[in-house]
């Protein structure tokens, strides 16, 4: 079903993945999932995030899904190669990147 909107609001949970993406394991991230370990680890009460489809994405522990949401749901992976935030934020705006931007594995050394 498509629908029209005349305003949309885009919540984006930064820093807070939702499973591995294909490409994983070529940047150090197999087995990622923020989002799936913290609720593993604790209990969450996020009844407005349940409440838009938050649970209906993939099963998180102690977070029934909704028959029905009020919100469209999803979860989405680069088109871009990348991993760092500015390239997902360009992305939702349209643009994919050709080159990959640099990445910096063992952090940041102040001298």
């Amino acid at each position: 079903m498509t629908r029209k909107f005349g305003r949309v609001c885009l919540i984006v949970l930064d820093s807070a993945g939702i499973g591995e993406m294909p490409d994983a394991a070529a940047w150090g991230d197999a087995g990622s999932n923020t989002l799936g370990h913290i609720f593993e680890s604790r209990t969450v009460n996020v009844p407005n995030l349940r409440a838009l489809g938050l649970g209906n994405i993939t099963p998180l522990k102690g977070l029934a899904g909704v028959d029905h949401p009020t919100g469209s749901y999803g979860k989405c992976t680069l088109k871009s190669d990348g991993k760092d935030t500015t390239t997902g934020h360009w992305e939702m705006a349209g643009i994919i990147l050709k080159q990959v931007f640099q990445s910096f594995p063992m952090g940041f050394r102040l001298v």
